[in-house]
């Protein structure tokens, strides 16, 4: 469903981190951090990062 680099920032948005945050531990620019999180809510069909990370901890119970 999703990319590794889309695993490894929908990870840290689930942390807690905002998009400066995200493109200084990843090493990427803050564009490609958002052109990420765009990629990510319209695979999890949400609008914000909330959406994102109950959609995601949801999916990811129902798979353990």
């Amino acid at each position: 469903m999703f990319t590794k680099r889309e695993k490894d920032v929908l990870d840290l948005v689930v942390q807690g981190y905002n998009n400066r945050e995200i493109s200084e531990k990843l090493m990427i620019t803050n564009h490609t951090t958002k052109a990420h999180i765009a990629s990510i809510y319209r695979k999890l069909k949400v609008s914000n990062r909330v959406q994102a990370t109950v959609k995601y901890l949801k999916l990811a119970s129902l798979t353990e």
